[in-house]
């Protein structure tokens, strides 16, 4: 029994021989305790405070245009040893030391990606432009920090050389890692700092953007030069590094490459864009390159450099790589990255006089030597002052690259925390610095300026020169003769929602299908027989320009698409369509994409109307009331289509800020019916007994007559003339016709001052004898296509019996494809005008109202049931 018993006790359970509790909380474990067999807990911690603290930070820096590394490498700062860490036990319960590898690990293989995406947005096409003066900006820009940064190597080598945790280099190696981190430029973030600053696309941007690809590529040779030397252990192990690491360069550019573009070209991603079995393969050859630069000796990101600097930038495959992993590495992996560099950055340190001395000499080393560098290259090449003076502050822009730099210095024990913290106070310096500078040496008036000086409209001072082609510089006389032609160059916005509209509304500009110029062909064979005059046109086509606008957002891909736009204009299909589009309609069109904030849209539109000295801007009304282009129209919510928002901004600043003409376009199935939802699809049962799926198709006949009809009620005033003389001018367009009423809203109790068309108001006398003088001289041609009519009202009724007048006369011709209602926006009668038969449904808001006036909302109101789509016109400030 005493056996048995002993037995019994002996296989009872223990605590020693449980397994690990997995209840978590419930199981009292703490989630911030370091637990090495679990350590995704406390990752998940580390990396959401980061983030947080890192996207709070860039909401408020991104006010002052400064790029995102700004906020990131300050959240950093925050969260180490400088600030937060100084709270007791802050560090050891957030950051301990055993977790930091974890952190470090996932940081550096975001890291080799976005290596990787800088090697793809590197496109070396880009250095052919100006290449004479990129190559002497980009070597000055180099050679003269490089130079000041090994002085300043001298005093720093023998001042911090003794403090621990740094490797026994000599003072060559250390020289030439400090010349580096002095003259590297930091390529992704002048990217986007040129494009913020609506640089890219100046003589200025074109100059910089080609010398930091230069001077990108030069810094990342050296630093893996420098960083060779500092893994070898002899000057032979250096040598064979090199040799080896050239040879893999040779080896990807020659054998890697060519494989690669044919695999592309076999599975249709060369166009296409990569699937996810070409993103598989690009990113594992981008971890096989930097496996085997980290084995021989050289950093893993070089790695993935070299394969993204391979990568072919045709058909848009750079930019459509670059879009499948951009997210994930932007909003996880570099914020953990630049905040470890924050963690170990500890202000703290810069504790005595000789190392605040060296800071201030670092930084003025930097910011001088950069900028006199290009300055004066840019200078010797024919800039001006201000230009050289504004790439050299572009030129000085440090950012991640430089935070990298001194990163994989100090993880080659090369800097030590105090000289990394002092080259971090630099980097954060120079880069806050860069916007600021920039902005005062090259504003916009004076960019402004600068271009029409060199297209000669200026002079230096920037007084008008007087040329004899400049209609601003005629008389009187030539002038209003100049404003009283036709339009003959029109701006249109086209946006995604609006193109079957605006393409009808471009077609009504060409010359219809009756007078088209008929022509015999002839074969080839028989060209020399004479076989008729063929008749030829005589007046000159309208010219349409179409504008396609891609919002600019903080994607690195969207920034690759701002340096290719040049390749936009011959690919986006939109503009191809367009140009085809006017090609078959006897109009003479051209297009181009610019690649814009999207709080920047009402800029780009207003100076391209400038640029190509447009006679009107056509602007479509989104059909779902925001600036956003990619919608689902059949399933997308109308109810918000007069809104207040980013578009009734959009367009009340373009209406404020024209030099030109305007006319806002509401589409109402111009062009052809809308579609409509279709039906769900339903289940029925065949003879055979089968069940058959059913659905309705979305289908349209073709219009059998492609006639249109013009509604316009004449009040008087600047706008309604630009209005009339387009009603006009669309009328010479065989398939139109039009409805024009003279409209009288004269009544005895309104004041002088207000009466449009009383005849002892001069204006209003002007305004008559105007339409009139219009009337006479219509062509024969036109008479049978356009009726004049005249509109006896008062200002109490004049809504509710204009809106009469267009209910019946717009709509009733079945063959018709579309009618429109043009409108000048402010006209003498808006003064008198009241809420009588406007929309009182509360559809269309307050901003929305006043950007369309008064008769434009009560025409475009849903609740008014006007069948025509509206044109709101607005006349330029010197008609």
């Amino acid at each position: 029994m005493a056996s048995v018993a002993n037995t019994t006790a002996s296989t009872s359970p223990t605590p020693t021989v449980r397994a690990t509790p997995q209840g978590g909380i419930f199981d009292h474990s703490n989630p911030s305790k370091y637990d090495t067999k679990n350590p995704i807990t406390l990752f998940i911690i580390q990396a959401g405070l980061i983030i947080i603290i890192c996207r709070a930070l860039h909401y408020f820096l991104s006010k002052i245009r400064q790029p995102r590394v700004m906020s990131e490498v300050i959240g950093g700062i925050l969260l180490g040893p400088s600030v937060m860490g100084r709270i007791p036990g802050f560090r050891e319960a957030i950051f301990p030391e055993a977790s930091i590898p974890n952190l470090n690990l996932v940081a550096n293989i975001g890291l080799v990606l976005y290596l990787f995406m800088i090697g793809v947005e590197t496109n070396l096409r880009s250095m052919l432009s100006n290449w004479r003066v990129a190559v002497s900006v980009s070597a000055a820009g180099m050679i003269l920090p490089f130079g000041l940064g090994c002085a300043v190597a001298y005093g720093l080598y023998h001042e911090f050389r003794d403090e621990p945790s740094l490797a026994p280099i000599s003072f060559g190696t250390y020289m030439l890692f400090i010349g580096i981190a002095m003259a590297i430029t930091a390529f992704p973030v002048l990217c986007r700092i040129l494009t913020e600053l609506e640089l890219l696309n100046t003589m200025v941007g074109e100059i910089v953007l080609s010398a930091g690809v230069g001077n990108d590529i030069v810094g990342w040779i050296l630093l893996a030069l420098c960083v060779a030397l500092v893994n070898a252990s002899t000057g032979l192990t250096a040598l064979w590094v090199l040799l080896t690491c050239v040879g893999f360069v040779l080896f990807l550019t020659y054998a890697v490459r060519p494989v690669f573009i044919w695999y592309l070209k076999r599975t249709g991603a060369l166009h296409n864009g990569p699937d996810q079995a070409v993103v598989t393969m690009t990113l594992l050859l981008a971890f096989a390159a930097a496996f085997f630069t980290q084995v021989i000796g050289v950093h893993a990101i070089f790695g993935g450099f070299l394969v993204g600097l391979i990568c072919p930038h045709e058909g848009g495959f750079a930019i459509k790589t670059t879009e499948k992993i951009e997210d994930l590495i932007g909003a996880v992996f570099l914020p953990l990255y630049f905040a470890l560099s924050g963690l170990n950055t500890n202000i703290g340190l810069l504790d005595t006089g000789m190392t605040w001395g060296y800071v201030v000499a670092v930084i003025v080393i930097a910011l001088v030597a950069k900028i006199s560098g290009g300055m004066l290259a840019s200078r010797l090449n024919g800039l001006v002052w201000r230009e050289s003076a504004a790439i050299g502050v572009l030129m000085s822009c440090k950012g991640l690259v430089e935070l990298i730099v001194l990163n994989i210095g100090l993880q080659a024990k090369i800097l030590s925390t105090r000289t990394f913290t002092i080259f971090v106070v630099m980097a954060l310096v120079t880069t806050f610095a860069t916007t600021p500078l920039t902005l005062y040496l090259y504003p916009e008036w004076y960019r402004d300026r600068m271009e029409r000086w060199r297209r000669g409209e200026v002079d230096w001072d920037g007084n008008p020169i007087v040329s004899e082609s400049d209609p601003s510089s005629r008389s009187d006389i030539a002038q209003q003769k100049a404003r009283g032609s036709t339009a003959q160059k029109f701006l249109v916005y086209l946006r995604l929602d609006n193109l079957a509209g605006l393409f009808t509304f471009v077609s009504l500009l060409g010359p219809g299908d009756n007078s088209q110029v008929a022509t015999t062909k002839v074969h080839h064979l028989h060209e020399d027989k004479n076989v008729g005059d063929v008749p030829t046109k005589i007046e000159r086509p309208v010219e349409v320009h179409g504008l396609r606008l891609i919002e600019l957002t903080d994607r690195d891909s969207s920034v690759m698409k701002v340096s290719e736009v040049h390749d936009y204009r011959f690919s986006d299909p939109i503009l191809n369509t367009f140009r085809t589009f006017g090609q078959l309609n006897s109009v003479s069109v051209s297009g181009a994409v610019v690649i814009s904030p999207e709080h920047a849209y009402a800029e780009t539109i207003v100076n391209k109307a400038r640029d190509l000295s447009s006679d009107f801007v056509i602007l479509p009304w989104s059909e779902t009331g925001g600036m956003s282009e990619h919608q689902i129209l059949l399933f997308d919510d109308k109810t918000e289509k007069f809104s207040t928002g980013p578009h009734t901004a959009f367009i009340t600043s373009i209406l404020k800020n024209a030099k030109c003409p305007v006319g806002v376009f509401v589409n109402k199935s111009f062009g052809g019916p809308q579609l409509s939802r279709p039906q769900p699809g339903h289940l029925s049962r065949s003879v055979s007994g089968t069940s058959v799926y059913k659905s309705t198709d979305i289908t349209l006949s073709p219009a059998l007559n492609q006639g249109h009809h013009i509604f316009f009620p004449y009040f008087g005033g600047a706008d309604d003339k630009v209005a009339l003389r387009l009603v006009l001018q669309l009328a010479r367009n065989t398939t139109i016709t039009a409805t024009i009423i003279h409209v009288d809203a004269t009544s005895d109790s309104v004041p002088a001052s207000t009466e449009g068309n009383n005849p002892s108001n001069p204006d209003g006398e002007a305004d008559a004898a105007f339409f009139n003088s219009i009337r006479d001289s219509v062509p024969e041609a036109l008479r049978s296509r356009t009726v004049f009519q005249d509109l006896k009202t008062t200002p109490k009724d004049l809504v509710a019996d204009v809106l009469d007048a267009a209910k019946a006369d717009v709509g009733k011709s079945k063959d018709n494809t579309g009618d429109l209602v043009i409108i000048g926006r402010s006209n003498v009668a808006s003064t008198t005008l009241t809420s009588a038969g406007l929309s009182s449904s509360g559809e269309i808001g307050l901003e929305a109202r006043r950007a369309l006036g008064a008769l434009g909302e009560a025409m475009a109101a849903k609740s008014n049931a006007v069948q025509a789509s509206v044109l709101v016109v607005q006349a330029g400030p010197e008609t």
